[in-house]
Order: structure tokens, then C-alpha cells, then sequence
């Protein structure tokens, strides 16, 4: 099934006394870049957090944002460190002993002291567990939303390439008439130039010239193109760079199939599949 890169998502969970946040942002991008965004006491989850989002993301720009908050019903526990508010005050006295005319300061004052409330103990382990679990369900979500999205953008896809073989057949039917044109012409034209024309010769340039000018190997190879690219969506793998790589060649036979034209007709179909092709490849510059 085909996968967008663009996506977004986001799960909340309590661990403790703490109410933790995740969210993850995926873009288009030609490799996997991970940035993991987490406050520094739970830097020790990174690695494990780097490691499932490359277990389930191949491809895109991926940023995961932890974010942590005390919960309200713990608000009211203050854990107050009480060496140093003895050593706070301890210092206040001697500074106190050298002032002309001492000025007193409450216990609220003590508190918003640095260093004097003090953080409960975190459990590393249950917040390990608690951390995987949120980015895992968080991680679905995003996976989801991306299978959504990838859906829409193969629709899109296989509407463009059924257009592109309509256009391709039309430029098959018109071929045999485009280089019995080119014949007649060269014919009519060599005749009135030449009295007594050698027309086994004529015949064999002919034949040479109409072989360069035929398109029908370009109009093979685009159909075949097509038809690996409607089998390539429906695959259940990442296969981004494999149809961006089949729009530089459907591109190329499209190109040359415009410069080998002569016909108007033949040079209208060549620009309308460079137009579907174009389309398809800014809609692949998603897809995972």
C-alpha cells in the first residue's frame, strides 16, 4: 500500500506523577532523518524512542517532540531539600550580621530559591516502559494518517497513468498515417526535382528515414513504464524512489518522441504526457 511521508500525530499518557506528551511530524524527504526533542531529565529514553520510529518509518523527515508536566493533584506535595534551606539560611544571618538595616524575607521567598525545592525520585524503568508505549501508540497513529494519505495519492496516480495510455494508444493509431504523410511527401518532392528520379533508391531512403521518425518503440516502452508503475503502487513496501525513478524514464521517451514528431497531432500527445508525467512525479515527491 502506498504511504505518504507527510503526517501528523500525537498521544498523551501518566507515568507517575508526571502527565507526558508526545507528538511526531513526519515530511517528505529523500532519506530518514529522525530529531528527537525531549526535556533533559528524560534524555536517557532517546535512543530507545530513535530506534521504533526507524523500526516502522523507512523514509521522511521525522521530528518527535516529548513534552512532560507535573499533574495538578500532585501540585500541593512540595519536597523541600532541607540542607539547603539551613545553608540558605545560614548565609542569610552572616550577610545579615554586616547590614546596616536588615531586611526580613518569608518563607515563600526561601522556596523560590533555587536548589531548595527538590524534584520525587523518577522510576528510569517505569518511564522507559510508559515513553515506548506512548511513542508506539503515537507511532500507529502517524502510520494510519500516512496509509490515509498514501491512498489518496495512488488514486491520484493510477488516474494520471490511465489518461497517459488512452494518449499513448491515440499516438499508436495515429503513427501509420503520420509515416505514409512523410512518405508521400518526400516522394512529391523528390519527383519535382529530379526529371527521372531513381525510386528503388527513393524507396530505400525512405525506409530509413520513416524508421528514424518511427516513435512506436517509445510508445512500447511508455506503456510498459505505466504498467510498472500501477503494479509498483499497490505494493506493500516503500517505493517512492522506484516511481520517481520510472518518471525520469517515462520523461526521456516522452521527450523523444516529441522531438522525433513531425506531426501535430503526435507533438500535442508528447506534451500532454509530459504534463500527466510531471504531475505524477510532484505527487511522488510524498510518497514514502
Amino acid at each position: 500500500m502506498t504511504k505518504s511521508m507527510t503526517a501528523f500525530a500525537s498521544s498523551e499518557t501518566e507515568i507517575g506523577a508526571l502527565t507526558i506528551n508526545c507528538e511526531l511530524r513526519s515530511v517528505n524527504h529523500r532519506y530518514t532523518d529522525i530529531l528527537i526533542k525531549l526535556p533533559e531529565r528524560l534524555r536517557f529514553a532517546e535512543t530507545e524512542i530513535r530506534s521504533a520510529i526507524m523500526a516502522k518509518i523507512s523514509r521522511g523527515k521525522i521530528e518527535c517532540t516529548i513534552t512532560s508536566k507535573k499533574q495538578i493533584k500532585d501540585s500541593q506535595s512540595l519536597f523541600v531539600n532541607r540542607d539547603a534551606v539551613a545553608a540558605l539560611l545560614t548565609a542569610a544571618r552572616q550577610i545579615e550580621e554586616q547590614m546596616t538595616a536588615p531586611q526580613s524575607f518569608s518563607a515563600l521567598d526561601v522556596l523560590a530559591f533555587p536548589g531548595i525545592q527538590q524534584e520525587p525520585e523518577l522510576d528510569k524503568d517505569e518511564l522507559n516502559r510508559g515513553i515506548a508505549e506512548l511513542v508506539n501508540r503515537t507511532l500507529l497513529k502517524l502510520l494510519e494518517v500516512r496509509e490515509r494519505e498514501g491512498q489518496q495519492l495512488q488514486i491520484l496516480i493510477e488516474d494520471r497513468c490511465r489518461k497517459m495510455q488512452i494518449y499513448t494508444e491515440a499516438a499508436k493509431k495515429r503513427m501509420p498515417d503520420v509515416l505514409q504523410a512523410i512518405r508521400n511527401k518526400l516522394k512529391d518532392r523528390i519527383t519535382d526535382m529530379v526529371a527521372q528520379p531513381d525510386f528503388d533508391r527513393l524507396e530505400q531512403e525512405l525506409v530509413f528515414l520513416t524508421q528514424k521518425l518511427d516513435i512506436a518503440e517509445e510508445l512500447d516502452r511508455l506503456e510498459t513504464h505505466i504498467k510498472e508503475v500501477l503494479r509498483v503502487v499497490q505494493q506493500d513496501e516503500p517505493v517512492g524512489r522506484r516511481l520517481d525513478f520510472l518518471m525520469q524514464e517515462m520523461n526521456r521517451e516522452a521527450n523523444t518522441m516529441g522531438a522525433k514528431s513531425s506531426d501535430k497531432e503526435i507533438t500535442k500527445i508528447s506534451i500532454e504526457l509530459k504534463v500527466l508525467i510531471e504531475q505524477i512525479r510532484e505527487q511522488i515527491q510524498n510518497i514514502e
